[in-house]
């Protein structure tokens, strides 16, 4: 995949989209470096020096950009809690992978989700404001459009075996 065009996106009012590089128009690659643009930032890959800034509210989640566990499906439904808690209260939130497509993807769409959208619809609005690229990952749009908490149920059950 090719990098984003710039750092981050706005997808809805308040809510942004990013990661950690992204390459100019001259295809140079920069370094996605968060200060204090942000009231809250949520990463779910993360890098010494890319920030943000001490003062800043960071949750941080690793998890891969491949099938997750219940356990992190989970993670992710409460990070889009407060990502849309935190944007309905009027802070801005930037959530950010290692390349603002797939992982920050799902969890900014389940943030839209949680805010009244259809998933197809947070889908279609990623892609068309972050990158065409952004949920390339097909697993992750499966798990938007059958439902976070029904895709937890399915794969907590692979767990009992």
């Amino acid at each position: 995949m090719p990098d984003p065009h710039e750092p981050w996106n706005e997808i809805t009012a308040g809510l942004w989209m990013g990661g950690h590089h992204w390459t100019d128009a001259l295809g140079d690659r920069h370094a996605a470096v968060v200060d204090s643009e942000f009231g809250l930032v949520i990463s779910l890959f993360s890098r010494p020096g890319h920030g943000p800034g001490s003062d800043i509210e960071h949750l941080v989640a690793e998890m891969p950009d491949r099938p997750l566990t219940a356990e992190q499906i989970h993670a992710v439904q409460q990070l889009a809690r407060t990502a849309a808690r935190a944007v309905r209260n009027g802070r801005t939130v930037l959530v950010r992978c290692h390349s603002g497509y797939n992982r920050s993807g799902l969890v900014v769409a389940q943030a839209l989700i949680e805010m009244g959208w259809e998933a197809r619809t947070a889908v279609e609005t990623i892609r068309k404001k972050r990158s065409p690229f952004a949920l390339h990952n097909r697993i992750f749009e499966e798990y938007l459009t059958t439902g976070l908490d029904v895709a937890r149920l399915l794969i907590g059950l692979d767990t009992l075996t």
